[in-house]
């Protein structure tokens, strides 16, 4: 098969460690031809929903931690999406409105025969911190609002809160707000850019000092262990990006609750690949666009999440 990465700029990826790259060596290893371009790279012509696509293959005994570790094969040439047998969005967010206008391209793309994981309708219709509402009953008490006066009623309610944009990643601009916080009004108004944003509050979860869970969901189903996002002592924020350390574990039974709940529901939508965010018993985020974590549960775990993914995509293929 020819599988069509919608993706970062090669170079900006770490290759020992990204997911995508791990899913792009277990597609080539059981034999598919990739290919890859920009999310720019997409266009309409004529009704057809088109690519200016680059043929690319791994370096045989490349370095993972080095920048050469891919071969162009071909130029960039055009075709229709539907000439794929599978596209995949890897595109890290924002999910700015040039994300928006990508997953129009692939409903587009779909209803001229193209086969799209995840789906441009399954990730535009699960932002990844709102999604969480739709399964209220999994989560900690939260509120998303702009409203200074509701956010800041919030607070006093539960004491301890944490706040944070709907359009962040990697941790960025969390904020936790203990009962006396002194720069509370300083918070809501950066974050809310003076009432003109929305954004959401989550009352405290303290079992964050024992890891950020992420738990992966492929065809519906988890697979057997997450990746605990650990902070940094002193700090909130359990993500890689800001600095968490990455310890797999397995699931527990609280934790297949909650992912099977979410993967009965959320797989029938177009959604094949799923990143659960778990703290204590609650969902923090449900994440949809490019979920990671595959490279460490993998060389923790042994469980070949790469290739669990890759079995997975066939099987919707074949189906």
């Amino acid at each position: 098969m020819h599988i069509l990465f919608v993706i970062d700029p090669l170079p900006s990826l770490k290759a020992y460690k990204d997911s995508s790259v791990a899913i792009m060596r277990s597609l080539e290893a059981r034999g598919h031809q990739l290919s890859v371009a920009l999310m720019g790279d997409l266009f309409i012509d004529c009704g057809r929903v088109r690519v200016a696509a680059t043929g690319m293959r791994l370096r045989p005994g490349a370095d993972p931690q080095g920048h050469d570790w891919w071969i162009q094969d071909t130029a960039a040439h055009e075709s229709d999406l539907a000439d794929f047998d599978a596209v995949l969005m890897r595109k890290d967010p924002p999910f700015d409105m040039e994300y928006v206008y990508a997953t129009h391209l692939f409903d587009y793309a779909q209803a001229q025969g193209a086969r799209v994981f995840n789906s441009g309708r399954g990730i535009r219709n699960h932002p990844e911190k709102l999604a969480i509402t739709e399964f209220s009953e999994f989560t900690a008490p939260t509120l998303v609002s702009r409203d200074m006066a509701r956010l800041r009623a919030f607070h006093a309610m539960h004491g301890d809160v944490v706040v944070k944009p709907l359009d962040g990643m990697g941790g960025s601009g969390i904020f936790r707000m203990r009962a006396a916080e002194p720069n509370l009004g300083s918070i809501l108004e950066t974050l809310t850019e003076l009432g003109t944003r929305t954004i959401m509050a989550q009352r405290y979860i303290p079992e964050i000092v024992d890891g950020d869970k992420r738990i992966l969901i492929i065809g519906g189903t988890p697979i057997p262990h997450a990746l605990a996002r650990v902070p940094l002592h002193g700090e909130t924020r359990g993500n890689l990006a800001a600095g968490g350390r990455g310890i797999a574990r397995p699931l527990t039974e609280r934790d297949r609750v909650l992912a099977e709940a979410v993967g009965a529901r959320l797989g029938a939508r177009g959604l094949l690949l799923v990143g659960l965010d778990v703290i204590g018993d609650y969902i923090t985020e449900i994440n949809v666009t490019s979920p990671t974590c595959f490279v460490e549960i993998t060389e923790q775990t042994g469980y070949d999440v790469a290739g669990r993914f890759v079995e997975a995509l066939e099987q919707a293929l074949a189906g």
